[in-house]
């Protein structure tokens, strides 16, 4: 018997909208789920754009108070979209309320508050997913399978890289994203977060890295109202941009693989370059995330001139069949918030955790935070 769950969304810029979007699409493409969500209410601080959420989507309530959430009965999941400084007192406030939680990453501005969710997560019994979408992504589900079943024989290196543009314009408003206390860790908790969460899912814990980070662009224009998305500001008061526009990382595996993390958020000429290139004792793997779909794969025996093939994802790899029916037709971003809806409407049906969860945040927080560190002190930070 399918039964309802009552679901908020806390945050309604862009990620807010895209987790609604989510929860009303899931029902499609996973009809066997034995949960299906009901859009109850939606929180959002600045004037007006809660109210009009409701109205396009049909939430049954607006608020801009989020504690109005973590109050009212008919909820029993929440999104959390909210900025990075606000992950932590909504997360654990709703953790304590009872309620299950989806929340983005980076999980707080460091690991302390990526932990404090954690544990509140687990006191109250509750389940919680992280925003960890690249994970979800077939392409990925067929490297993993591949690696695990070792048909690239022993993984030796990898590397992983996620450039952009979004924050390269000049005029680009100084948010919240680009200060310390609000933001966290700039370039870090934003792409980097990804990056630790991929190579984790793929080739298992890092136990050491050494990084380095720059700041490219040390001013920006404040905004002169509500902003969503990565909106610009020309004429604005200037002000300093306090957290990291690259890093570039070396990772230690427990495996005894090595790793390079490259993340910039001001690459001109990258639109979501977001992939990896994994390289074992008989093999490679290939994966852009602008080419979703595909899998560059390199196997065999000959070791020297062996070829890649590119391998179009299925029905049979992750998720794919809930979308599509052969191989070769396309999915997108959204496609993979859907499937994180899933995995989260699924845990709580299951009572058990399905996809990424907030164990998996706490380690990539504490690897964002070593590499903070070690940019700091020039050092290799052991994460045993």
């Amino acid at each position: 018997m399918v039964r309802t769950v009552g679901v908020a969304v806390v945050g309604f810029g862009w990620m807010g909208r895209v987790h609604t979007q989510a929860y009303v699409r899931v029902p499609h493409h996973f009809p066997g789920l034995f949960v299906r969500p009901e859009l109850v209410t939606v929180a959002d601080e600045v004037p007006g754009r809660a109210e009009e959420a409701a109205e396009q989507y049909g939430f049954s309530s607006a608020t801009r108070d989020w504690r109005t959430v973590a109050a009212d009965p008919r909820v029993q999941a929440v999104s959390i979209a909210a900025p990075n400084f606000l992950h932590r007192e909504i997360g654990v406030a709703m953790a304590e309320a009872g309620k299950h939680i989806w929340i983005e990453k980076p999980v707080g501005v460091s690991a302390e508050d990526a932990r404090a969710v954690s544990d509140a997560v687990a006191k109250a019994g509750i389940q919680g997913t992280v925003g960890f979408n690249y994970r979800c992504a077939p392409g990925v589900a067929a490297a993993r399978e591949l690696i695990a079943t070792g048909e690239i024989g022993t993984v030796t290196h990898v590397r992983v890289r996620l450039f952009s543009d979004y924050a390269a314009h000049p005029q680009g408003a100084l948010t919240w994203r680009y200060e310390r206390e609000r933001g966290g860790s700039g370039v870090l908790g934003d792409l980097a977060s990804h990056g630790v969460d991929l190579a984790r899912f793929l080739l298992g814990e890092i136990a050491a890295l050494t990084a380095d980070t720059a700041i490219f662009l040390p001013q920006r224009a404040r905004p002169t109202g509500a902003t969503a998305g990565h909106a610009r500001a020309a004429g604005g008061e200037p002000g300093p941009v306090e957290n990291e526009d690259y890093v570039n990382c070396l990772l230690r595996f427990a495996s005894g693989a090595r790793g390079v993390l490259e993340a910039c958020r001001v690459s001109v000429g990258e639109q979501n370059n977001y992939g990896f290139e994994i390289h074992g004792t008989k093999g490679a793997l290939f994966w852009d995330f602008r080419r979703m779909g595909e899998l560059g794969v390199s196997r065999g025996a000959t070791y020297q001139d062996q070829p890649v093939s590119t391998v179009y994802v299925g029905p049979g790899h992750g998720e794919y069949g809930a979308f599509q029916p052969g191989a070769a037709n396309s999915m997108g971003y959204d496609d993979l918030k859907v499937i994180e809806a899933h995995n989260f409407l699924r845990s709580i049906a299951d009572n058990t955790p399905h996809g990424a969860t907030l164990v998996d945040a706490v380690h990539s927080a504490t690897a964002l935070d070593a590499m903070s560190r070690s940019a700091e002190q020039g050092t290799w930070v052991s994460l045993a």
